[in-house]
Order: structure tokens, then C-alpha cells, then sequence
């Protein structure tokens, strides 16, 4: 893992999917999706284990410089000198398959239209289309 410089004052940084390990870094700052709204995170905060949103991760400064991922549900972990971030879904914008992303967001608008009186459809179709949108953003360089 990535080691901190207490002199530079910049966090460890680990972004984990299943799959692979993208990012092993440091940063000054790191912007996070979680499931209550973005965050920062910056050397020094409190600690704080959070529910992971759809949208993008981004980090500013450190070794690597700027960079942003697109992630979607799991949970960060929040330290003093590190962050974790284990992602379900985690894709920088360039691997992001935009056609995919847009059919995905017409299927949540059809199981929203499709719900009926079912709460639970609703939010389903929710979390369909949140997902889709934060994907196509992400590959425009919005969000």
C-alpha cells in the first residue's frame, strides 16, 4: 500500500474492486460519492466509515496528480493518513461504456414508468438510473 509522508501531509489512497486494485497512491485531498452526498477527505480527518454512492472519486495532488473514477456502491473507510475505497464498480472515465450506460438509464426510466403502486420498484429504478447517469457523466468529464 501507498505510505504517507507525515512531512507532506498527504493520504494514502487504495481503490479495490473485486476484480483489481486501480489505484495504490497518495493525494492531498480525495472527493468521495457516498451514499448521503460527496465528501472530502483530507490528511488529518476524523474517522469515518461511510455507505459508497454512484459517482466519481476524486483525487487532487500526491504522487499521481489529479485523477477521478468513476465508482458505484460498497464502503470507504475514512483514516487519519489512508483511504480505503472498496467499490463494487470502480472504472476511470475512458473505460466507461457510454451506449451501455445509456441503455441502462432508458431501462431505469422504464421500470420507473412500469412501477405501478410497488415503493420498492421505484427505488430499484432509483438506484438503476442514478447509477447510469453518474456513469454517463463521468465519461463526459462532468459530475
Amino acid at each position: 500500500m501507498a505510505e504517507t509522508s507525515t512531512t507532506t501531509g498527504q493520504l494514502a489512497v487504495r481503490l479495490v474492486t473485486p476484480d483489481r486494485i486501480l489505484i495504490d497512491t497518495t493525494a492531498d485531498a480525495v472527493e468521495l460519492p457516498s451514499a448521503s452526498g460527496y465528501l472530502e477527505a483530507l490528511y488529518g480527518a476524523a474517522p469515518l466509515l461511510a455507505e459508497l454512492g454512484a459517482g466519481e472519486v476524486r483525487l487532487h495532488g500526491g504522487t499521481s496528480g489529479d485523477q477521478k473514477f468513476f465508482v458505484a456502491w460498497g464502503f470507504v473507510e475514512v483514516l487519519p493518513e489512508r483511504v480505503t475505497i472498496l467499490a463494487e464498480t470502480a472504472l476511470p472515465p475512458n473505460e466507461i461504456d457510454r451506449a451501455a450506460a445509456e441503455a441502462d438509464l432508458q431501462q431505469g426510466q422504464k421500470m420507473w414508468s412500469d412501477a405501478g403502486d410497488d415503493g420498492s420498484k421505484y427505488d430499484e429504478a432509483n438506484v438503476v438510473s442514478r447509477e447510469a447517469e453518474a456513469r454517463i457523466a463521468s465519461s463526459e468529464g462532468k459530475e
